[in-house]
């Protein structure tokens, strides 16, 4: 399936945390859109990994999704090489989007700031037609390589270089999250607390969402920043 968006992300509830917002937009106006979950997120203190597959097909549903796929890399230990840039080009190429966000070029989480530099050398790698990948039927798969790469701003404070206005998406993106019953804020569950788990995070959350929107205007927003220079074609397209 082509698609015009695609999330890649180091582990399942990245996506939904940091771009969800900017997804659900560009759903409402008939956009593609789908997600790669690098891991399984196997090495998180709350839930299993078959529980955060649960959770995250479930938060597909309600982003509205064409595709989740897991590459089933290993949590925390993945590297930037061969062994794992080219499940990601094959990813690539088999759902050709033209824009790609993913992870914060640097984070708490040091996976974070891994799969960035990752994902952007395979978005690269994946147009060189003499790198080969096969499709799931043992074929051949076609160069692909997307026309923007951009990165999503998680737990440390980045100044985006733009901001997504998700105003209208709020409620939706918010359903997303608490999608992850193990993951954050849950009374009712029974597990160790973590650092995403307390209710101060979760309060956290909402307030970088109403930074960045603030920072435009509007209610809520997502920021992003972009290793090249933006540019736009005429002044009318800004907010």
């Amino acid at each position: 399936m082509k698609l015009d968006i695609l999330a890649i992300a180091a582990h399942p509830d990245d996506v939904e945390m940091s771009c969800a917002g900017t997804l659900l937009a560009a759903t409402a106006v008939g956009k593609k859109i789908g997600v790669v979950d690098l891991t399984r997120g196997e090495l998180g203190t709350r839930g299993t990994p078959e529980t955060r597959a649960a959770e995250a097909a479930e938060a597909s549903q309600i982003l509205g999704l064409s595709v989740r796929e897991n590459l089933g890399l290993p949590d925390g230990f993945f590297r930037n090489d061969r062994e794992h840039q080219l499940p990601i080009i094959a990813a690539l190429r088999r759902h050709r989007p033209d824009v790609v966000l993913c992870n914060a070029i640097t984070d708490r989480h040091p996976d974070h700031g891994r799969a960035a530099q990752l994902i952007t050398d395979a978005c690269f790698l994946a147009g060189l037609r003499m790198i080969e990948t096969l499709d799931e039927a043992g074929q051949p798969q076609a160069a692909w390589r997307p026309v923007h790469v951009y990165h999503f701003i998680q737990d440390r404070p980045i100044v985006p270089d733009f901001v997504v206005d998700i105003t209208p998406h709020w409620e939706k993106k918010w359903a997303s999250i608490l999608a992850y019953k193990t993951q954050f804020f849950n009374p009712d569950l029974d597990a160790p607390s973590t650092y995403l788990s307390s209710l101060e995070f979760s309060k956290f959350m909402e307030a970088r969402a109403r930074e960045f929107g603030h920072m435009i205007g509007v209610e809520f927003g997502e920021g992003f920043t972009k290793q090249q220079t933006l540019g736009v074609r005429e002044l009318g397209d800004l907010i």
